[in-house]
């Protein structure tokens, strides 16, 4: 059996590692254009702000590991072409501009994600930079060392840990977005405001609710960033817009979203049954709709590469969906969320009810405590919990793959109330704070 695999960050590194488990005598070739593989760029901001000393601790895999489990590693190989008919690739060695043929029984699309770059006059200047892979953050270390002024365009999970990480190095950030507040797809408002009030106490500049038109520079570098609200000085600009998924090499030869992104069924299969696609490349199927979305995020990537390799040569193990859950940390704060916000069920066309609780996390006769916000969004029509929100200053996200437990399952907001939860001074009381929101929902 010939596998072949074009990307290898982290969906492509889960499904070539257990395919080669699996499949020992498969012979399994990896396409990536780059010269690493499994790079978290979840961390960049932890590298940027020196958080994580070494870039290279961001790697959890590498091209020798994987070769030396029987793969065939074309690295800085670029695919040109695939038909999936005849079965057929066609590379470009970038090094040697050596172009190869190959051919395929099992194809395993891990394209991956790439950012949005918007067409604005004077992006092609010197010192915007996009944050995404391992070049990117070495980039923008080496950039920064010498920026007083930067400005990140972009208020979603990176670009504001990236104002997080500025801010700590010393410099004057702005974080500029089109949206009225920051983090709007993940977060409601008294969540947002929370994290908004963190930054201008720290003066970081908070151009919201305003579009980027334009790039001015000096000497080719960039010098001001103009929007539709305002000029900003600027000797830095990272681009952290959003991300698309990187899926034309397969326009128009297997099914997709309006954005490209690839639909597949729970066992990973496009709509052509030999051509298997995981991660940022695809959409996934979003259970509190239960409609396909694209959700980019690198735990989805690695569950699905895995089922990749479980699922090729039969059909095995299911994908059970996501709930698009992730966490944040920023100043002292710990938020995390799952599933639908209030925001976003607007948007989704979908009739919720939301109860939010503030509660201390543990008795208030211990000797410190901390306030807990949490907010549990469900059905009205059948009280099921589609969504939930967390923030304080103790970490209590853990709360938060609970409730995306819950939603996988069909959890109701009544049930909540009543499940089992321990008890414990030292962490909580009687009543678990989950607990309380399912009651105070009856109430």
């Amino acid at each position: 059996m010939k596998v072949a695999v074009i990307g290898c960050t982290h969906a492509g590194t889960a499904a070539v590692k257990n395919i080669a488990t699996l499949y020992p005598e498969a012979e399994v070739t990896v396409y990536e254009r780059n010269d690493n593989v499994s790079f978290l760029s979840c961390g960049i901001a932890l590298y940027v702000g020196g958080v994580a000393k070494d870039a290279n601790g961001l790697f959890y895999s590498s091209p020798q590991e994987l070769a030396s489990m029987g793969v065939s590693m074309k690295m800085k190989h670029e695919v040109l072409s695939i038909d999936t008919n005849e079965k057929r690739i066609t590379a470009k060695n970038l090094e040697t501009g050596e172009q190869i043929e190959d051919t395929f029984d099992k194809l395993v699309m891990t394209t991956g994600s790439w950012p949005i770059i918007p067409p604005i006059d004077g992006i092609k200047l010197n010192n915007i930079v996009l944050s995404k892979n391992f070049h990117h953050a070495n980039n923008i270390i080496d950039k920064a060392k010498e920026a007083k002024k930067i400005t990140v365009i972009g208020a979603g999970y990176i670009g504001v840990e990236l104002v997080e990480a500025f801010e700590k190095y010393g410099a004057e950030v702005t974080l500029i977005d089109g949206e009225e507040r920051i983090l709007n797809k993940y977060l409601d408002r008294e969540y947002t405001d929370l994290i908004e009030d963190e930054f201008r106490k720290r003066n970081v500049t908070l151009a919201l609710n305003q579009t980027v038109t334009k790039f001015e520079g000096e000497n080719g570098n960039v010098s001001k960033v103009i929007t539709t609200k305002g000029e900003y000085e600027a000797d830095l600009v990272i681009l952290c817009v959003g991300f698309k998924p990187n899926t034309g090499l397969l326009k128009g030869q297997v099914d997709t979203l309006g954005n490209g992104a690839i639909v597949v069924n729970e066992y990973m299969q496009t709509s052509n049954p030999d051509v298997y696609a995981a991660g940022d490349s695809c959409a996934v199927k979003y259970n509190p709709t239960g409609e396909h979305m694209y959700i980019p995020l690198a735990t989805n990537a690695v569950r699905m590469g895995t089922l990749v390799a479980k699922n090729l040569v039969k059909q095995s193990i299911r994908y059970m969906g996501t709930q698009g859950t992730s966490g944040l940390h920023i100043y002292d704060y710990s938020m995390a969320s799952t599933g639908v916000t209030e925001t976003s069920a607007k948007l989704l066309n979908v009739n919720v009810k939301s109860i939010t609780i503030t509660e201390n996390n543990r008795p208030e006769f211990m000797p410190t405590y901390e306030p807990i916000m949490l907010k549990v969004t469900y059905e009205e029509e059948t009280s099921r919990i589609v969504g939930a929100q967390i923030i304080s200053k103790v970490d209590v996200t853990q709360a938060i793959n609970t409730i995306s437990v819950g939603i996988q399952k069909g959890l109701t907001i009544e049930e909540l109330g009543f499940v089992d939860f321990f008890f414990q001074p030292h962490f909580n009381k009687p009543w678990n704070f989950l607990n309380q929101a399912g009651l105070q929902a009856l109430a």
